[in-house]
């Protein structure tokens, strides 16, 4: 680790044991061996990626058809705009929940 300067960061290899200069980022690897600093990071946040990546199930947003007319395809967006609030409004209840818990 040389040319630190006064606010560099390092993080101690998990696999040999050597001080190597750590951005925070889950890709930092290590000056001596190449391994990633911090690997169980970097396996949740490629998790998290895919599963952001991953379609929404079918039976969470109500199918609008383009062969649907136009007073179906109006009804069938009331619906879904129903189920996104209320997905949004669960998801802001656990969110606040977790934060009250710490």
């Amino acid at each position: 680790m040389n040319d630190a300067s006064p606010l560099s960061a390092a993080k101690k290899c998990p696999h040999c044991g050597f001080w190597s200069r750590w951005q925070q980022k889950s890709d930092d690897v290590c000056e001596r061996c190449g391994q990633l600093l911090d690997p169980v990071r970097n396996r949740s946040e490629q998790r998290r990626e895919e599963e952001a990546k991953a379609p929404l199930p079918q039976f969470m947003l109500l199918e609008i058809k383009p062969e649907d007319k136009g007073l179906v395809r109006f009804f069938k967006q009331i619906i879904r705009s129903g189920q996104l609030a209320f997905a949004a409004t669960v998801s802001f209840i656990l969110w606040f929940l977790t934060l009250a818990a710490g």
